[in-house]
Order: C-alpha cells, then structure tokens, then sequence
C-alpha cells in the first residue's frame, strides 16, 4: 500500500496569505454579478425602482432577446468591431515597440513620453479634442481632405454608420496603442541578444529572425496582451456612447455596451438589460476562449 508523500513545511502558508484577496474578490464580483443573474430573470422596470416587487418571469427576457433581430445586428456588429480594433491595435502596438526597439534612447524617450500623455489624457478630454477634429463645419480633417482636392466641405463624419465606425476605430485605437507597445517594449528588451546574433550568423534575414526568434521569445506575452485587448475592446463604451451623442445614430451604431445602457438607464427596462448583459458576458468566454486555451498550452509546455 503506497503512502501519500509527506507535505512539506510552510506549503499551506502561500494559500493562507492569497486567501483574503480571493474572499474580497469573490465578494466584490460575486455579488454584481449573482444580482445580475437574478435580475434578467425578473421583469423590473421604473415602477419595481418605486418599490413595487419584481415579478419572476423566468426565461421571458431571454426568449424576447434572442427572438429580436436586432439583438444579433448589434452582436454582429459588436464581433466585428471587437476584432478589427483589437487586431489594428495589436499590429501597432508591436511595430511601434520594435521600431522603439531599433532608436536611440533620446528619440525613444521622447516617443514614450508621447505614448504616455496619450494613454494617461482622459477619455473625456481626448474624445473633445477628436470631435473637434472631425466637427463638419469647422473640423481639421473635413479641412485638410478638402485642400488635398476631396470634396469634404460640410462631411458629417458621425451621421453615416461607416464612417461613425472609422472615427470610433480611429479613436479606440488611438487610446489603446500606448499600452500593447509599452508592455511588447518590456517583452522585447528580454530577448536574448546571443539568439538573435546567432541566428544572424546563421544567414537569417531580419524578417526570419523576427519571425523564429523574437516573436516565439515573447509569444506569452503576445497572447495575454491579445487576451485583454479583446476583453477591453469588447467593453468599449465611453468612446461610442459619447460620438453617438455628438450626432450619431444610436439605433445604427449601437454596440452591446451601450445597448445595455439605453436599454437599463435610458429605457428603465432593467430586467431585459440585465439579461442582455449576461449574453454579453457569455459572448466575452466564447471570444477569449482560444487565447485561454493557447496560454494553458504554453503554460503546460513550460511546466
């Protein structure tokens, strides 16, 4: 009969100084989101806000949703927006870091310094100053366009779906780029030289060293950084809700964050909201899947 290997000493204490921050942590997001659960199953709307009791109504919400083709345009739309901004940021992000990689250091720290004002200027104040910039009337884009020869006196760049979506990328990406490049930077300067040399040595080209040396060193890296930028450009909406106010169409343009918005604070229906909230949370597991299972992967090939 086998006996179980003695467990060393002190193995429990790792778990005993993690234990209070995972209880405050399944406090703090247990509770929103056990509330939120039970709330897409209710209909609660403004007269339950004036104390009226909720009534249950079990899968209601969810059956109207998912019977509502409007629901799956604003998914849809959502997906692609999600993966257009995140894939636009991801391939800046990395440039900018190695061509950060390749100047000298008064250049770079100039260029940082740019990257840090942009990422740290707040959302507000930088969606004013992109307004302006793309204002019909008195905008410098509709300006500059014009005097290259285009016919862009008076564009309503917020009016159109298309071009709604171009600015909002315009800015998203804007606010994102800063942080895939600071943390790839990070990455890249712990690339060890003597492979890179090496393969050179070798007679790989730049473009090969790139591709069999650097990216596979900072590979991990590369897929949490992927992991939260889908996570967070599925959540964008402080940037659209905003040009959606400056003159965009909300019907047009809206995206499952601010659906959730106008349906729960704007429409006071906050059961369907609620329920709209859990499918997008659902969809976020479904998008982020392949990038959880690509660094369990890693982190079992490591091991």
């Amino acid at each position: 009969m086998s006996r179980r290997p003695a467990r060393a000493p002190g193995a429990t204490l790792p778990y005993l100084l993690v234990a209070p921050a995972v209880l405050a942590l399944c406090l703090a997001l247990g509770y929103p989101l056990v509330r939120q659960l039970f709330l897409s199953f209710q209909e609660f709307g403004l007269a339950q806000q004036f104390g009226r009791p909720p009534e249950w109504v079990g899968l209601a919400n969810y059956r109207d949703l998912l019977s509502d083709a409007y629901l799956w345009r604003v998914t849809a739309r959502t997906v692609v927006f999600c993966l257009v901004n995140a894939a636009v940021t991801m391939l800046l992000g990395i440039g900018l870091a190695l061509v950060m990689r390749a100047m000298s250091k008064p250049v770079r720290l100039l260029t940082q310094t740019g990257l840090l004002l942009a990422w740290a200027m707040p959302v507000v104040a930088s969606l004013t100053v992109w307004q302006w910039l793309f204002d019909t009337q008195y905008g410098v884009v509709n300006h500059v366009l014009t005097s290259l020869g285009g016919d862009f006196e008076g564009h309503g760049w917020l009016l159109r779906p298309l071009s709604f979506f171009l600015v909002a990328t315009v800015v998203v990406v804007w606010m994102s780029v800063p942080f895939v490049a600071f943390t790839v930077y990070a990455a890249l300067t712990q690339v060890s030289e003597e492979m890179v040399e090496a393969a050179e040595i070798d007679g790989a080209s730049g473009a090969q060293r790139l591709r069999h040396v650097v990216l596979p060193s900072i590979r991990p890296v590369l897929l949490v950084v992927g992991l939260l930028q889908v996570i967070w450009d599925l959540r964008v909406f402080t940037q659209v809700y905003i040009l959606q106010e400056a003159g965009g169409s909300a019907r047009a343009t809206n995206l499952l964050g601010t659906y959730i918005y106008r349906l729960g604070i704007g429409g006071g229906d906050f059961g369907t909201s609620a329920a709209v909230a859990v499918f997008m949370l659902a969809l976020t597991v479904v998008l982020t899947a392949p990038y959880v299972r690509a660094m369990l992967r890693q982190e079992r090939g490591v091991a």
